[in-house]
């Protein structure tokens, strides 16, 4: 096996064991919306203005969101998705 060959070897099994272990790690975790800190959101935003990790500006956004183990969020002083859509909803709706 040249080292290509290796390499891609390597690269499917880290593919195959990821497919694998990433469904069952995301069930015992959920989305908390409105706990991140500036720059430490998961992905994107309810809003749509951005669709990356990083990328919040402002801490605890009630559009932006961390994966957080299920059954704490709340805990944490976040929210949960419907929340955080109603919350959102409401803020863009008092601003206009």
């Amino acid at each position: 096996m040249d080292h290509k060959q290796k390499l891609a070897a390597a690269a499917l099994a880290v593919a195959l064991t990821t497919s694998v272990i990433a469904p069952v790690h995301a069930a015992s975790k959920e989305k908390c919306y409105g706990i991140s800190a500036a720059g430490q959101n998961d992905c994107g935003n309810l809003a749509g203005t951005h669709s990356c990790a990083g990328q919040s500006t402002v801490d605890n956004d009630p559009g932006e969101w961390k994966l957080v183990a299920k059954g704490t969020c709340e805990s944490l002083g976040g929210m949960l998705k419907a929340e955080a859509k109603r919350k959102y909803q409401q803020e863009k709706a008092n601003k206009h």
